[in-house]
């Protein structure tokens, strides 16, 4: 039994030492964006307030990156006043009823020098969906500012459709859109 027990141990070993970093974004260097198409013809911007993502991996390539990600619903930001209010009512996100959407990776793969394809579950008015985006792993610096400290820029790109969360019914394409693209740039620092 002692001989099976030290067979195991050295076999589980090198996974045992793997050490996995959880990142987390530089909220003064970071962006949850997304753009629509209004009337078929201008893209109108709008991103998130405030949100929290964390990303782990062992990998410094982010290679096997699980990414989590919180945001707050009623931050959202279009620039125009009445519009964001619209978007806060029941009509598009109901931020009373569903304050917080969520998205949780499972799984990653390599696309390119640094690019990979991340699929995970999105949440939004208590729906959930599969979605695939774009990953791309900027690069990771020192930050002379901060004492030198490991810094990774990460960026998602993709596009959601938003009648699959059932995200403002009573306005059609081409009305508004029903492709999203998101447009997600951070800066990662080991928490």
């Amino acid at each position: 039994m002692k001989k099976l027990t030290a067979i195991l141990a050295l076999t589980l070993l090198p996974f045992l030492l793997i050490a996995q970093d959880t990142w987390v974004q530089d909220p003064y260097h970071s962006n949850l964006g997304f753009v629509v198409t209004h009337l078929g013809i201008a893209d109108v911007p709008g991103h998130f307030n405030e949100y929290n993502v964390s990303i782990t991996a062992s990998e410094e390539d982010f290679s096997d990156a699980q990414v989590e990600l919180t945001a707050k619903t009623a931050t959202i930001y279009t620039r125009v006043q009445d519009r964001d209010d619209h978007l806060r009512s029941a009509d598009f996100f109901n931020v009373e009823e569903y304050p917080e959407m969520t998205f949780s990776s499972n799984s990653i793969r390599p696309i390119g020098d640094g690019v990979f394809e991340l699929t995970g579950n999105l949440t939004l008015l208590n729906v959930t969906r599969e979605v695939t985006v774009t990953m791309t792993h900027r690069g990771t610096v020192e930050n002379p500012m901060a004492d030198g400290a490991k810094v990774a820029g990460i960026q998602i790109t993709g596009v959601i459709d938003r009648s699959h969360f059932n995200l403002g019914e009573g306005f059609p394409p081409p009305m508004i859109s029903n492709e999203v693209r998101i447009v997600a740039d951070g800066e990662f620092m080991i928490q």
